[in-house]
């Protein structure tokens, strides 16, 4: 089997770290590590969530895609993905739709693009305040140009990406096994 990524894109709050888990405990999926220059929220480990580096470290990793996004910067390694795929041919990462196009890019077939996706917008706030981000973060990450950016599928991923509601988990469940099948039967 050749090597290949699940992108998991799409506004902050739609779920994709939990598809990236569940991706991980039903399928065995390895989640690819990503970098950031913003501090751990309190349940996060340094290592396993995210690698937390500062302005310095960040910029001396091998980038496939970086990007701000609140203050803080974003990216993802080609080392990153090298070691997620030691492991298992098929791997996942959770990045900002800006990075999918990327991934779309510069991996071509080689990435799974997932877009993830709410019906009610004011669901995303109550799930950025459910996951502990303080009322202010909350506010303005809603008045980024990433949020807005991000609230639609991009042009450029065209008919590459699945686009997944994820307005009900079990349906979201079904959909994300529907796809792991059609890629693993690869």
């Amino acid at each position: 089997m050749e090597n290949k990524v699940f992108v998991l894109t799409g506004n902050t709050g739609t779920g994709k770290t939990t598809v990236a888990n569940y991706l991980l405990s039903q399928h065995n999926v390895p989640k690819v590590i990503t970098h950031t220059t913003r501090p751990p929220r309190y349940n996060e480990q340094d290592g396993i969530d995210y690698y937390f580096e500062d302005a310095t470290s960040f910029a001396k990793n091998r980038l496939l895609e970086s990007v701000e996004y609140s203050g803080a910067q974003y990216g993802s390694s080609w080392e990153g993905l090298e070691r997620g795929w030691q492991h298992s041919p098929l791997i996942s990462i959770v990045i900002d739709t800006a990075g999918a196009i990327t991934y779309a890019r510069e991996l071509g077939e080689q990435a799974v693009i997932i877009y993830l996706t709410v019906t009610d917008a004011t669901e995303i706030v109550e799930r950025l305040i459910e996951r502990g981000d303080n009322a202010d973060a909350v506010k303005k990450r809603l008045d980024s140009t990433e949020f807005k950016r991000d609230l639609a599928v991009p042009v450029e991923l065209g008919d590459q990406a699945y686009v997944i509601i994820n307005d009900d988990w079990s349906t979201t469940k079904n959909q994300i096994d529907q796809i792991y099948n059609d890629i693993y039967a690869i």
